[in-house]
């Protein structure tokens, strides 16, 4: 066999290996009607971005936040948010083949209305943060995926400066660093970025580490934060000032090496800014911004981190608090929690930019998507 054939076998092998994986797009959302569906599952085209049905799930309260074992075998969700003196972290057992979604278990999210959850890459740990209680909840995961008692829970009383939303600690999301060995939080009503260092080999895996936080500007509400695939880079979204902040990221420390705006010049207050994402090629940032704007700013990266401007995509909807992009990067989904839709765009990745593609899925109240190819 020559080069030339060896090359196009490993290459049709390659993309048949592509193709006969799935990849599957998880919804959540705010939802008090335990006799509707709380969380839906949805096969994605990977050609057409077009949404099939899969399966879903009722009976549960409030799902707002979902995140997907590394295995792709159980979805974790944050329940019972905004629900005064509550507050729960769920299991699931996803089954692809029998399109099937079981409820495992529930436990105390040790803390009143958490609003995200991360799993550590081992597939045994799963970090939850509580937004009203301002804290951080550890709890192991069992080998079947059900969720142990917690065993480490710290909470924050430290507020910031705006007199109405930072009285107090918001802790805003839970991400681990690209090695899994450090944990990051933002705190909104701290003005604050935490940091913990993560050793999965113990039985209480968060440790006090040197640095303990990095302070934000003021009134800026760090609330969600990604890496970038270089683990050189860190983005913080900034929902109060409408900002983004790009730190150089080293062992669990942070340096700032910018701050822009994530919304076009002639808005200058009321400020919702949300999520934010890079994609896989590392070229391009997303962030999305609620409120008066409901768009999807889009800037490029260059070699030293920084970012530029370069568009802005409506989401077509209301209020998009959460967004995703699939592994290929071909696709970016996003969830409009006011005008209950979701929609996919196909990605330029030559030039960053969205255009709508695919379906639009109605679901009320939807506040979360999740993207994995199993």
């Amino acid at each position: 066999m020559n080069q030339k054939i060896y090359l196009l076998v490993i290459a049709f092998l390659i993309t048949l290996n592509s193709f006969s994986q799935n990849t599957y797009v998880f919804l959540g959302s705010y939802n008090r009607d335990l006799t509707a569906a709380s969380i839906q599952v949805y096969q994605l085209d990977p050609l057409k971005g077009k949404l099939s049905k899969i399966t879903s799930v009722k009976n549960i309260i409030n799902p707002s936040y979902l995140t997907v074992s590394p295995n792709g075998k159980y979805l974790y969700a944050c329940t019972d948010t905004k629900t005064p003196n509550a507050g729960s972290v769920s299991s699931f057992e996803f089954n692809p083949e029998n399109k099937t979604l079981t409820f495992l278990n529930k436990q105390s999210s040790g803390g009143e209305n958490p609003v995200y959850l991360s799993v550590h890459k081992s597939g045994k740990w799963l970090v939850n943060g509580n937004y009203t209680e301002g804290s951080v909840s550890v709890h192991p995961i069992l080998e079947n995926g059900q969720i142990d008692s917690i065993v480490q829970n710290f909470q924050y009383n430290d507020g910031s400066t705006h007199k109405e939303r930072q009285t107090k600690s918001h802790v805003h999301s839970t991400v681990f660093s690209p090695q899994n060995d450090y944990l990051i939080l933002p705190d909104l009503g701290a003005d604050k970025i935490r940091c913990y260092g993560f050793d999965e080999t113990q039985q209480q895996p968060l440790t006090a580490v040197k640095v303990p936080f990095l302070k934000t500007d003021l009134e800026a509400g760090p609330r969600h934060f990604t890496f970038h695939p270089n683990e050189k880079w860190g983005y913080c979204i900034e929902e109060m000032s409408g900002s983004i902040s790009a730190y150089q990221y080293k062992n669990g420390t942070l340096k700032q090496i910018q701050r822009i705006a994530a919304h076009p010049d002639e808005i200058t207050e009321g400020f919702e800014s949300s999520d934010i994402h890079i994609s896989p090629d590392g070229k391009f940032l997303y962030a999305t911004n609620r409120g008066k704007e409901n768009n999807i700013a889009i800037f490029s990266i260059d070699g030293n981190g920084l970012l530029k401007n370069i568009g802005y995509q409506s989401t077509l909807g209301k209020h998009p608090r959460i967004f995703a992009i699939d592994e290929s990067g071909k696709f970016l989904v996003v969830t409009n929690v006011n005008s209950g839709n979701v929609v996919v765009f196909k990605r330029n990745e030559k030039t960053g930019m969205l255009k709508k593609t695919g379906n639009e899925v109605r679901m009320e109240n939807v506040s979360c998507v999740q993207i994995k190819r199993i």
